[in-house]
Order: C-alpha cells, then structure tokens, then sequence
C-alpha cells in the first residue's frame, strides 16, 4: 500500500432521511471450504501480482505490462511474496478462525507489525502511515474500534484491502448489523465514514457474488440498495455523492484514462469494480488492475478478492498459486476460518 495519503478538497454535511428498511442475505446454503479459499488466494495473489511494480506510473507499466507472476522490483522480493495487504487480511482471517472480537483483530495487527506474524518471508516491508498510527495507539491501550484515524484526509486503502474475510462472519446477518460490524472493523485503522462506506459498498458486492448474482445485475441492484440505505441511516449527501460514479454511473464504461489507481480508498474501490466488470476470468482481472500501476499490490488484491470469490480457486493459474509465499499455511487459514463460522 503506498505511503502517501490523498488529500481531499471537500468537507462532508449532514443530510438524509431513515426510509430503509432492514434486510439480510439470501442463499449462502453452498457456502463451503472453497469460498474461503476463494477470498484469501484471491487477494494474495492479485497482491502479490502487484509487489514487484508497486509505484510504477502507468506509463511505466504499460512500456513493459505484467503479464504473470514476477519478482524482484520495486522492493526486490522473490516471485510470489505478498504484502502488508495479505498480511492484514491474513490476521483478519485469524481473528475470524479463533471466534471473532475486534481486539483480538487489533492484536493480530499489532503482532504482524512488530513480530512479523503472517508475513511471506519475516519482513515488514510496506507500512501505511495511517495503519502504522492506528498500531501505535492499539499498543498503548487504545480499543480497536477507536485506534483508526477519523479525519478525512485519512481515507486511505488500509482498510479496504484487508476487510473480505469478514464476508463469512457477516454473511447471515441483516444489514444494519452488517454495516455496523464493517464500521468497527474499517475503524481499527481507518475510521472516517467514507473509508466505511467504502468497506460497505465491496462487502455488499462481495455478499452478492457469495449468493450467485450475476456480476452487472449485481452492480444495478447495489446502486439502489446501497444509496437506500445510507439515505436511511442520514448519511450526509457531501459524502455520498463521492461514491457517485459506483451508485449513479456506469463505472465499467469510464474510460480508462479517467479511472485512478492511488492509495485514496475511492480510487481502489472504483479501479477495482472497474477491472471486475471488464474482465470474464480472475487472470484477467488481477492483471488489467496491476497494470493501473501506483498502488499497484492494493489494486490487484481488492480486485483479486472479488474476482477470486466470482470465478474460484480453480480459475487461478496453477503456477501462480505454486510461487505464492506460505501456500500451505494459507489452506490450512481457511480451513480454520471455514469450520470456525460454520
């Protein structure tokens, strides 16, 4: 995840009316083995895609576009190592394995930052300033839900990028529950309304694919769902209209050029549907988002996870997986995840 964070130029208002009326899911009667197998490879390996061209403009990239797994660059790592994306989303699918709490999440965090817990090979390589911030005051005793930053300027994709395992907790629960277990969670690091909306909003599509919708009917509904929604809870319209081009648009048909691929949480959320609409398989996916370049591993694992969870295990090429850091050990997570939430 890059360091640098996006300074926005709006300030949010109040605003909105309580119409919404509760919901929960619908099937998840297959939910199996494979789906969380699906969540976790899915977003290891668009990360770790994504690693060795991390920085990168796109104009870089595009001289010479990734095309398969690769190693070394930007941080000189081995073909397969994943980042501080997987990592994080490695310690949510532990606290979810081990009976969920929220500080038991916080602590996992804080023992990947400083004892190297499910990372590829002991190294901490990439730390997001706010996600650093948040660790320091789980260290000092703050509560999990309270230890994010809540000021706008802190919206970047730290919280986003680790948040799919919580899928398989939340999948059964009615969507007031939903959205307000996904603020807890998003507020460990990331505790301003637009970092949550954006959880909310990928959760929601994650929710979908769980349940079979086809992926454009899916993006229809949640126009609607969503925006209802966070009318019903006086979501400020300042802030909604951010999410304009997800709930109003269509982000599939933006051209590319005007589709942006930085650290801010609005971007990766939009870059990431975009490359899931636009694509029929999970390579293609992971690649068209890596291929953005900047934040190019966060990219790749918001889009990974989705597109991991629409076309499966199996569609990820077999030689990626063999080169993926802690194969085993990432089978053997989600099985523990699956038999702790069934």
């Amino acid at each position: 995840m890059a360091n640098n964070e996006f300074r926005p130029e709006w300030v949010p208002s109040a605003y909105g009316e309580n119409t919404q009326k509760e919901s929960s899911s619908s099937g998840n009667n297959n939910f199996n083995l494979n789906i969380c197998k699906n969540i976790l490879f899915g977003v290891a390996i668009g990360d770790a895609l994504g690693v060795p061209v991390e920085f990168q403009s796109r104009q870089e990239i595009s001289d010479h576009p990734v095309t398969d797994m690769i190693g070394y660059g930007t941080h000189n790592k081995p073909a397969g190592t994943f980042s501080d994306d997987s990592s994080l989303t490695f310690c949510m699918a532990e606290a979810i394995a081990s009976g969920f709490s929220l500080e038991s999440t916080g602590r996992n965090f804080i023992n990947w930052r400083y004892n190297s817990y499910w990372t590829a090979d002991n190294d901490v390589f990439d730390v997001g300033i706010t996600t650093q911030r948040a660790i320091d005051r789980l260290v000092k005793g703050t509560p999990a839900q309270h230890a994010g930053d809540f000021e706008e300027e802190s919206n970047g994709n730290g919280s986003l990028m680790r948040v799919l395992p919580l899928l398989v907790y939340i999948r059964d629960k009615p969507v007031s529950e939903r959205y307000q277990l996904i603020k807890q969670v998003s507020s460990i690091t990331h505790g301003h309304v637009r970092s949550v909306i954006a959880c909310f909003y990928y959760l929601e599509f994650a929710l979908g694919i769980l349940n079979g919708e086809e992926k454009f009917a899916l993006y229809n509904r949640l126009q609607k769902d969503i925006a209802d929604y966070l009318r019903s809870i006086n979501m400020s319209r300042d802030e909604t209209s951010l999410f304009d081009r997800l709930l109003i648009d269509r982000i599939d048909m933006i051209p590319e050029n005007q589709i942006r691929s930085s650290g801010y949480v609005l971007h990766t959320l939009e870059a990431s549907i975009c490359c899931l609409l636009n694509t029929d398989t999970y390579k293609d996916a992971v690649l068209k988002a890596v291929n953005l370049g900047q934040d190019t591993d966060t990219t790749g694992a918001v889009t990974g996870g989705l597109a991991g969870l629409l076309y499966g295990y199996d569609s990820i090429p077999k030689p990626w997986l063999d080169q993926l850091a802690r194969k085993d050990d990432i089978e053997d997570l989600a099985l523990r995840m699956f038999k702790a939430v069934q």
